[in-house]
């Protein structure tokens, strides 16, 4: 349980954040280097607390694919792109290539019991998945420092959530993936191979 107040707590302040207008004023790489710390402390936390460790580990997998619901963004991005206020660069292979990993989490979730489980099918989706957002960060980054009003809209609320709480979480999750799916030959169960060290952490 202290760990989904802990991940509360940081959602609230990455709003308090976007809301005070206070990223505004963030140039390239800024934005990066936030997502590359929070990554990097998340990665920490994973190797040096136990505890949290076996928290993660114990996390049904579709709870953690489902996380990837939250890139049908890129519709958004393909708006923003519409009405002048992002790049093509970015917003449309970004938006799409956001859509797609969306679409193909929703898909793996109504088809857990037949498909969605399967490591295979997991393990390509997953792939595709983190080169994606990969490529989102690398392209927001070139095209903010050659024109950093085109990336404006990524610096104020909503979208500044996505450097300060979701991307980082998406990489990570990504990362999770692969650990639950690493030995694994057979299709992952319901339970997801719950482990008695996570068992013991709520």
């Amino acid at each position: 349980m202290k760990f989904w107040l802990i991940g509360l707590l940081w959602l609230v302040a990455a709003l308090a954040v976007g809301w005070s207008g206070v990223l505004r004023q963030v140039r390239p790489p800024g934005p990066q280097i936030m997502i590359v710390g929070l990554t990097s402390a998340l990665i920490a936390a994973y190797w040096l607390s136990a505890s949290f460790r076996g928290w993660l580990k114990a996390l049904d997998l579709r709870g953690i694919v489902a996380l990837h619901l939250t890139r049908f963004v890129g519709f958004y991005f393909l708006w923003l792109y519409h009405r002048g206020e992002l790049p093509y660069r970015f917003a449309v292979p970004g938006g799409w290539g956001d859509i797609i990993v969306a679409t193909c989490a929703t898909i793996l979730l109504l088809t857990w019991s037949s498909l969605g489980r399967r490591r295979p099918v997991l393990f390509i989706w997953n792939i595709y998945g983190l080169a994606d957002i990969l490529f989102v960060v690398a392209t927001a980054a070139a095209e903010g420092r050659a024109n950093p009003a085109s990336m404006a809209a990524l610096l104020r609320l909503p979208l500044s959530l996505l450097a300060t709480f979701l991307v980082p979480l998406i990489i990570c999750s990504h990362l999770l993936i692969f650990a639950k799916l690493r030995g694994v030959t057979a299709p992952v169960t319901n339970a997801d191979r719950r482990s008695p060290e996570g068992a013991r952490e709520g």
